[in-house]
């Protein structure tokens, strides 16, 4: 791994990324659009080219919805969702925290709830902090 990446991994370990974060993992967030809500993980985002798949492409699982603008991932085995991959290369992708490896979601609590409700391509960053 690149000076300045971490590991993050699913539960059971059969998924493993390298991932450059794009911001601090103090700017932690929860979204409270319908899926994310019931998902409840709080994420830090990375960018285009800053996400490698070290292991486990043949357990990931796609879950797309509604606008289908994001591809959620999820480790077919353990249920965990490591990352999301937005369709605008802009916006990069959402790494879970629980997934970031000497990470923990409690460390950065209370983490901002962010309208993900009203998401639109064009204004979904203007509410975050």
């Amino acid at each position: 791994m690149n000076a300045g990446a971490m590991r993050a991994t699913c539960h059971c370990g059969a998924v493993e990324l390298c991932v450059t974060l794009s911001e601090p993992i103090s700017n932690a967030r929860r979204y409270d659009c319908s899926f994310c809500a019931k998902r409840g993980a709080a994420v830090v985002f990375a960018a285009q080219g800053d996400v490698e798949i070290l292991k486990g492409c043949d357990a990931l699982m796609l879950y797309q919805w509604n606008t289908r603008q994001t591809d959620h991932y999820f480790c077919s085995r353990c249920g965990i969702f490591p990352h999301d991959q937005h369709d605008n290369p802009a916006d990069g992708y959402a790494i879970n925290v629980g997934a970031l490896e000497g990470a923990h979601p409690k460390d950065h609590d209370p983490s901002p709830w962010i309208d993900g409700k009203n998401y639109l391509p064009d204004n979904h960053r203007k509410d975050e902090p």
